[in-house]
């Protein structure tokens, strides 16, 4: 079978905001040589939402060692042309998009146009997952706990100080992009800075949520219809951020503090929690799952408030698959946790699209 394979590939920062950042980054003392020397592009969320040639090459191989070809397509102005002169039998689908609030489904919706079938979820509720509010207000309604929000994008007024602390992020963005350590804001001075600086940075609004101060958590899911199987929950140990830094995993504690070189123990796989917790974070995903109508696979962010019930705080449709285990990337932790290694996680996705497809 052909397989297109459409992505999206980490540019090169320019010269101009590299050493911007960095001189930034350095009075905040967060750059050391390890970082400027193996991951100067982490210096700026700018495309913190594409993948790396590393992962690219990864999800090639695990494709081609399943007996298929692959075609690759980068996500760009010429792709629609590519496909439809192309025309893959299937498409696996990893492309975050670049420009818009719906950059998500810029290629599912090109694949819909064509008719080619691909992985993973529809424009429709990529598009809904992408805009947290949108998908806030679906949970909602179907009681699917997550927390609290409105969304701004002006400095706002008269907030009531009973609500403190909030957290405060980007409607429209991913891995972590947008999120550092200053989003949990303790006044209205605070809130208000971060509205502005994510007004300015972005060019979106903010969504503000509740904080919650308890466990976090993520989670991941793969299947289809009553075929749906949650991986082992993996804890994000709040413990190992740095002194002096807030409780959450940030741009910063993903990207800058946690290398191949410095490893963080970050994360714990499964989740050393109570049976009771694990099926009510379990529940909330499938249900989740369901009400948003994902297909193939997704992760969730779950965080606890003080009495250990789990809220969803992130949908994503679209999961990160850094392959090497040496890096910090969930779903295929979670994978590896019960005996599913990357090409075999990779091919699995596939098989998934193929079989709703009616492809074999």
């Amino acid at each position: 079978m052909r397989v297109g394979l459409t992505y999206n590939i980490k540019k090169e920062i320019s010269s101009e905001v590299m050493e911007k950042t960095s001189r930034h980054l350095h009075q905040q003392k967060l750059v050391d040589d390890n970082l400027l020397q193996n991951y100067s592009h982490r210096l700026s969320d700018t495309y913190a939402e594409w993948d790396d040639e590393e992962t690219i090459d990864a999800v090639k191989s695990a494709i081609e060692k399943a007996g298929h070809s692959v075609v690759l397509i980068e996500a760009d102005e010429h792709a629609y042309e590519k496909l439809k002169s192309q025309r893959p039998d299937i498409v696996f689908n990893m492309a975050e998009g670049h420009g818009g609030s719906a950059r998500e489904s810029y290629i599912p919706s090109m694949l819909e146009l064509l008719g080619i079938p691909y992985t993973a979820s529809d424009p429709t509720t990529i598009g809904i997952c992408h805009d947290k509010s949108r998908c806030k207000e679906i949970l909602s309604y179907y009681k699917v706990p997550t927390p609290e929000f409105f969304i701004t994008d002006s400095i706002v007024s008269g907030y009531p100080a009973e609500k403190f602390p909030v957290f405060v992020k980007p409607l429209h963005e991913g891995s972590s992009k947008g999120i550092y350590n200053s989003c949990v804001v303790k006044d209205l001075d605070e809130l208000n800075r971060e509205i502005t600086r994510i007004k300015k940075d972005y060019d979106q609004p903010s969504i503000i949520e509740d904080f919650l101060e308890g466990k976090e958590f993520t989670v991941a899911i793969i299947g289809n219809g009553k075929n749906v199987i949650v991986l082992p929950i993996v804890e994000i140990n709040l413990s190992c951020v740095p002194e002096g830094f807030n409780k959450i995993y940030s741009y910063e504690v993903k990207w800058f503090f946690d290398t191949r070189e410095n490893k963080l123990d970050i994360f714990t796989c499964p989740a050393e929690i109570s049976q009771n917790l694990t099926k009510k974070i379990e529940k909330i995903v499938i249900d989740a799952y369901k009400a948003l109508r994902i297909r193939e696979w997704a992760r969730f962010d779950v965080r606890c408030d003080k009495e250990e019930n789990p809220y969803i705080i992130e949908v994503n449709p679209l999961p990160g698959i850094l392959p090497n285990p040496d890096d910090n990337s969930c779903f295929p932790k979670a994978a590896r946790t019960v005996g599913i290694n990357y090409d075999s996680l990779i091919q699995k996705v596939l098989n998934l699209a193929i079989e709703r497809n009616k492809l074999k």
